[in-house]
């Protein structure tokens, strides 16, 4: 018997979705990392604008995979406070308030200084040779104006460091915070330019070269200084 040899088109959509969800178990783990790791990046980096709602939809055909893993991954983010979630269903990039701008300033300049001295006994010369190269890619994103290629190697060059502590629960306390102002930081140098911004880099690779525990701190809090102002004029002076 033969029965099943016709198929509707209905059961044939039906069979297409199931296919879908189905390929996201068989990746399993994989696709939704993967899918989550891209969000973040977009947030980290300013691919989705302070102000603009997206929809999950919208999202889910940008990358190319379904709704599914596109969900999940939201869900993580607004645990993040990455995300919000509107009533519409849409997702944005929270709003920064002057209380959560304080709030962020605050938790990072009191974790991110002690991750880097905690990092500082385990970097080997090997280790501050990456992070000096790294911070060349940073002088030659200033010089040409590359806000994205700025902002993704400066990251590279704080966690660099902060992993080299192994203190992971500080680590993803700093990742998640990095979440929370990283749409505001691309907004602030889409406006102010990279070109005039001062390397406190360069102090915290000279303290890491002599083993300066307290001139590296005092590196990475002046540099966390200088870009939270950065944010505080271009976002909070606008709102007022």
């Amino acid at each position: 018997m033969k029965r099943l040899a016709g198929v509707s088109a209905s059961t044939k959509t039906s069979q297409a979705s199931e296919e879908t969800r189905d390929s996201d178990r068989i990746v399993g783990l994989t696709t939704h990392e993967e899918v989550y790791r891209r969000l973040r990046e977009q947030i980290l980096y300013g691919g989705i604008k302070p102000g603009s709602a997206v929809t999950l939809r919208g999202l889910a055909d940008e990358l190319g995979v379904s709704s599914m893993p596109v969900r999940e991954a939201v869900r993580r983010l607004i645990a993040e406070r990455a995300l919000l979630l509107q009533d519409n269903r849409r997702v944005m990039v929270p709003p920064m308030t002057r209380d959560t701008f304080e709030q962020i300033l605050f938790a990072r300049r009191a974790l991110e200084p002690e991750l880097a001295a905690r990092a500082l006994p385990k970097l080997t010369k090997k280790d501050i040779a990456a992070i000096e190269a790294t911070d060349m890619a940073i002088d030659r994103a200033m010089r040409a104006g590359d806000t994205e290629g700025y902002m993704r190697a400066n990251h590279q060059f704080h966690f660099s460091i902060y992993r080299k502590s192994e203190a992971w629960t500080l680590v993803a306390l700093v990742e998640s915070i990095w979440l929370q102002f990283g749409p505001f930081m691309r907004m602030a140098y889409g406006r102010i330019g990279t070109s005039t911004i001062e390397d406190h880099h360069e102090f915290a690779l000279a303290a890491m070269q002599n083993g300066d525990v307290q001139g590296l701190r005092s590196a990475i809090d002046a540099d966390i200084g200088q870009g939270m102002g950065f944010i505080g004029e271009a976002v909070l002076t606008r709102a007022g």
